[in-house]
């Protein structure tokens, strides 16, 4: 049986990580959802290929800050920053990380496009 490629989904919107499991499952994605940074750094190891899809505007610590920590601890999956209205300052800040972003409310399919491309090496 083929595995599936792994997105790690942060995303303190309940209603929306569930719709993006479910879209992204139709389309043959993985996706385990997190609520908030901290959930996701106490859930210990995270898979070798796939990609974070990563909320800015998150309880406690932002996307970008927990994005900082994850390649601090050598997490090497490639990410994607999903937010709304982002100023010339987070937009700095994400391409002096390599981090796309796909920009709220996600009414196209920018972000599937986003983590196809971040996924494309191991698809």
């Amino acid at each position: 049986m083929p595995v599936r490629p792994i997105v790690i989904l942060v995303d303190d919107d309940e209603a929306l990580a569930h719709a993006l499991a479910f879209s992204f499952g139709l389309e043959g994605l993985d996706v385990r959802a997190y609520g908030d940074a901290e959930t996701l750094l106490a859930a210990g190891a995270l898979p070798e290929h796939g990609c974070l899809v990563l909320d800015h505007h998150l309880p406690g610590m932002d996307g970008l800050s927990l994005l900082g920590r994850l390649r601090a601890a050598a997490v090497r999956l490639p990410a994607i920053l999903v937010t709304s209205n982002p100023g010339p300052a987070l937009r700095a800040r994400a391409a002096a990380c390599g981090t796309p972003i796909v920009e709220k409310p996600l009414l196209s399919d920018a972000l599937l496009t986003a983590v196809r491309r971040a996924l494309q090496p191991r698809l």
